[in-house]
């Protein structure tokens, strides 16, 4: 994207649209987009998204006494309210694109939910599926009547005591497998899924110790959706050529089982 100015990056368009750049970054980002129309557009864009975030929930900007209640540890919350909390990411992020008009990947980058590493998963899981869901023989390493071995032999290289597998067969999709793969530059787990459509989807786990936020986010790329999410350490993504609503509902299926 920028040949003409390498030191340009992504990230820095992001930082210049939510304002976070000091004044010799801004100078340089904003000769850039001078030379660059269609990344100056795509910025605006990006800053009139933040403007309409910003008014539809402008009155919630006062503090309230029971502020310090959203940020108690996850350990302390009980396991009704992290359901009402899984319910409420999920219901702000629909509540968001109906904003913007759609579910970009920038949608969610704000300061307050920008995560370390999270925006790797995504395409880490694009790729993975991209490569493994076509397989006819061998689209995972081992299959699902061994999934007592599956779940101990990814839990012990991912670090992960008592790892289970989701069940999906209430959605519809059941297990086919699973394999070990790299996240990060570390070991990471990805578990495969098919309908009886034939229909695939994948559901991959990383670890990224410098994460310590939830976040609920999507990603388009052409068919292929991404519903991913960030819960302390771990980092989740389940994808397919599925409807949104559907990969939605298995998401909310897989963070009710994974470990918190």
């Amino acid at each position: 994207m920028n040949e003409t100015n390498p030191s340009v990056t992504e990230a820095d368009l992001h930082a210049y649209a939510d304002g976070q750049l000091a004044k010799t970054a801004r100078t340089r980002v904003e000769a850039y987009l001078a030379d660059n129309p269609e990344e100056a557009a795509m910025v605006a864009e990006w800053q009139a998204q933040s403007s309409g975030i910003r008014s539809l929930f402008s009155g919630y900007e006062k503090a309230k006494d029971t502020d310090p209640l959203l940020v108690a540890p996850a350990r302390a919350v009980s396991s009704g309210a992290r359901h009402w909390r899984t319910a409420a990411a999920a219901l702000l992020v629909f509540v968001l694109g109906a904003v913007s008009g759609h579910y970009g990947s920038g949608l969610l980058e704000t300061p307050g939910l920008q995560l370390a590493g999270s925006e790797t998963l995504p395409k880490q899981a694009e790729t993975a599926f991209t490569v493994y869901a076509a397989e006819v023989r061998h689209p995972v390493e081992v299959f699902a009547d061994e999934e007592a071995h599956l779940a101990t032999w990814l839990g012990k290289r991912l670090a992960i005591e008592n790892l289970k597998i989701p069940n999906l067969q209430p959605l519809g999709f059941k297990l086919v497998g699973g394999r070990l793969l790299p996240v990060d530059g570390r070991p990471g787990a990805m578990f495969m899924y098919e309908n009886q459509a034939g229909e695939r989807l994948t559901v991959m786990v990383g670890r990224n110790r410098e994460n310590r936020t939830t976040s609920f986010r999507f990603a388009s790329s052409g068919n292929l959706e991404t519903f991913y999410w960030i819960d302390g350490e771990l980092g989740y993504a389940v994808t397919g050529e599925i409807s949104r609503e559907t990969l939605r509902e298995v998401a909310e299926e897989c963070y009710r089982q994974f470990p918190s």
